[in-house]
């Protein structure tokens, strides 16, 4: 079975030979190269082409999170693992745009590295779970603003109007919850309607449902 071939990429020395020694103990992995920049991580990962790049966010120069950008952009089968000191949301969320597999504070033991060595090597993503519920929120958030967008051409009452539409509702009714004349719901509904870009009731309807129109009013 061939080893696992894993770059390092540290601007500082020290922690490059922490973390190899920690590596080369593994009988799956090898440390094929070291680079202690981002142009340079970028290079040695053309030329080595590794199953893995362990690298730091913050290096000299351009950060890591770019270098993993172009990593991952021209070696697509490369997993990168950011490696830092710092859980800030800002460079959690921008390592994951840029392609990262896994992001492992520095703080974490030497076998938290290696369990994220062996699960990316699986197909696997990886976040530090001091970071996980980060993510979570971030991903819940992201959710309820795409929710409350699909209704932003929509006033407030129009929403309230296409609540009662997808409740099922007819004209008469939604008039008399909303204590509206029964022609004003009709304008109503030809507006909602035209602005959601659907046919009739019953695609508003869905439309609703499927965008989650409660969590929007």
């Amino acid at each position: 079975m061939s080893r696992q071939r894993i770059i390092l990429v540290d601007d500082h020395e020290v922690v490059r030979l922490g973390l190899k020694a920690l590596i080369e103990r593994q009988p799956t992995m090898e440390v094929v190269a070291e680079a202690a920049t981002a142009a340079e991580a970028v290079a040695k990962s053309l030329a080595y082409k590794p199953d893995v790049v362990i690298m730091d966010i913050r290096l000299i120069g351009a950060s890591g999170i770019e270098a993993c950008r172009e990593i991952t952009a021209s070696l697509p089968d490369v997993k990168v693992i950011m490696l830092t000191s710092y859980a800030e949301d800002e460079m959690l969320f921008a390592a994951i745009r840029a392609g990262a597999a896994g992001y492992v504070l520095k703080q974490a033991g030497g076998q938290d590295v290696i369990r994220a060595l062996e699960a990316v090597a699986q197909g696997h993503s990886l976040l530090d779970p001091a970071l996980t519920e980060r993510v979570f929120n971030e991903v819940r958030r992201a959710a309820r603003a795409q929710e409350v967008s699909a209704f932003s051409p929509l006033t407030e009452q129009e929403r309230r109007v296409l609540a009662l539409v997808a409740d099922g509702k007819t004209n008469r009714e939604i008039a008399q919850d909303l204590h509206l004349g029964e022609g004003t719901v009709r304008n109503y509904v030809s507006n909602i309607l035209g602005k959601l870009g659907v046919s009739n009731r019953a695609e508003a309807a869905a439309y609703a449902t499927k965008h989650n129109l409660k969590d929007a009013l």
